[in-house]
């Protein structure tokens, strides 16, 4: 899968939960990717330029990566 779509898909679930709040959607949207991407696209993701991630998904993605 590309990076391009792997960030717009971060970024849509990221915006989806962000009304619990900050730190709670940062949480989900970190367990949504451990829990439902495959590891190609985890890897993908971790790989990727970031920077097109919003503030939630890219805490998010920082919480998922294996150097944690």
């Amino acid at each position: 899968m590309d990076p391009a779509t792997l960030i717009r898909m971060a970024n849509d679930i990221a915006r989806n939960l962000a009304p619990q709040g900050e730190a709670a959607a940062i949480a989900a949207t970190a367990q949504h990717i451990r829990d439902f991407w495959d590891p190609r696209m985890r890897a993908g993701i971790l790989a990727a330029d970031r920077t097109a991630l919003s503030p939630i998904a890219a805490a998010a993605v920082a919480a998922i990566s294996p150097a944690r």
